[in-house]
């Protein structure tokens, strides 16, 4: 059975079908959630307008808020948590026309990190939806796979579902971090990670202290710097060349930070 989040959105947009196609998978897979995942949260509130705190309450609702706003981020953190979340929705689905329009408007700062945003947004703003969608398609989806496959068990050991991705998953377990109802992603897919550590910055995620440097250490710095560096590289990557550049920066710095004492 479906819960009113879900039933919600699916009103909104005027089916289950209309989903599928808003967030570019298979109507079978839209089916099949009882609840919208977590990950899937801000694609679902982007195409149907409804609020994340109606779509997953248990996330976003007012429990959740009061418990997140007790920890209070300072001005590097939030920016950490936009630039993670940014990273997360670039790279689960392709932009729609609402987040283009954003990104067009986006403004930057004379640092390295800065100017990748700054390219970012003039790549946006000659771009359209359909050239963006057919870039997302060639470089993860493609006929048979795509150009890159965004995953740290494909990195590490030139597999899927592999150790990396057992590890990760028993990590996530530790911290009481749950794979959502129907989603075809493995946790150890670079934006589903890119989410997690958001949620572990912001305390949308009930973890201990340092369990942001945790996940990041064990699970992203061995592998999604080359990932980043692949995607700015990639033969079918234009618009998401600059992700790929905004990627290997945000992560160096996350790495050097992470490397300072205490």
């Amino acid at each position: 059975m479906r819960d009113s989040g879900l039933e919600e959105a699916i009103r909104a947009i005027g089916g289950v079908s209309e989903l599928a196609r808003k967030l570019g998978i298979s109507q079978p897979s839209v089916s099949g959630w009882n609840r919208v995942p977590a990950e899937r949260v801000v694609a679902v509130e982007e195409a149907t307008g409804v609020d994340r705190a109606v779509l997953r309450p248990d996330l976003y609702g007012e429990a959740v808020s009061a418990a997140a706003a007790s920890v209070t981020l300072d001005e590097i953190d939030a920016a950490r948590v936009r630039q993670y979340a940014l990273l997360a929705a670039l790279l689960l689905r392709a932009p729609n026309a609402d987040l283009l329009n954003r990104l067009a408007r986006l403004r930057a700062d004379p640092s390295p990190l800065g100017l990748a945003h700054a390219a970012l947004a003039e790549a946006a703003q000659r771009t359209h939806v359909e050239r963006v969608s057919r870039e997302y398609f060639d470089l993860f989806i493609g006929l048979g796979r795509g150009e890159l496959l965004p995953y740290a068990s494909y990195y590490l050991t030139g597999f899927l579902h592999e150790r990396p991705l057992a590890r990760l998953r028993e990590d996530l377990k530790a911290l009481g971090v749950e794979r959502s109802a129907g989603n075809i992603e493995p946790e150890d897919h670079a934006a589903i990670l890119c989410e997690i550590m958001a949620g572990l910055v912001d305390g949308r995620f009930a973890a201990p202290a340092g369990s942001d440097q945790r996940i990041f250490e064990r699970h992203l710095k061995p592998w999604i710097g080359r990932f980043f560096s692949d995607l700015e590289a990639a033969q079918a990557a234009d618009f998401y060349r600059h992700v790929g550049a905004i990627g290997r920066l945000f992560i160096d710095i996350e790495a050097e930070a992470f490397a300072l004492p205490a």
